[in-house]
């Protein structure tokens, strides 16, 4: 009897995380929308608009991907990471302290050699 409750308790928790998932997409299916409105409205695109947008892009996939396996490649979670501090970097511009900079710098350059470690052990893997 305890066997079958941890059973549909874990059916719930599977439909529970579906729906938070599909809210997850909804919401950020809205953001798009509000950055493309925002975008046409001031009729000029920069470059942390467009790196905004690949960060959408790649929660939508990270969103499917978990969807669809139930699990998340860690490139997912590295590559809007890379992003998120290359558009803060962007967005800070030249009133940056110097030392902030190699400190982003820095920590974009660990998240790419993390990224590329895992890569080349990947393939070590028979």
């Amino acid at each position: 009897i305890r066997y079958t409750i941890f059973m549909i308790t874990g059916k719930h928790f599977d439909i529970i995380e579906k729906v938070i998932l599909v809210i997850l997409l909804i919401a950020t299916l809205a953001a798009i929308s509000q950055e493309i409105i925002e975008v046409i409205n001031i009729q000029k695109v920069t470059l942390a608009d467009i790196l905004l947008l690949f960060i959408f892009l790649e929660v939508i996939g990270m969103t499917k991907e978990y969807y669809l396996e139930n699990k998340i490649a860690i490139s997912h979670p590295i590559f809007i990471a890379i992003t998120g501090i290359t558009r803060l970097i962007i967005l800070q511009g030249k009133e940056l302290n110097p030392t902030n900079l190699i400190y982003e710098a820095g920590s974009i350059f660990l998240l790419a050699a993390s990224y590329g470690l895992l890569l080349w052990f990947r393939s070590k893997d028979p």
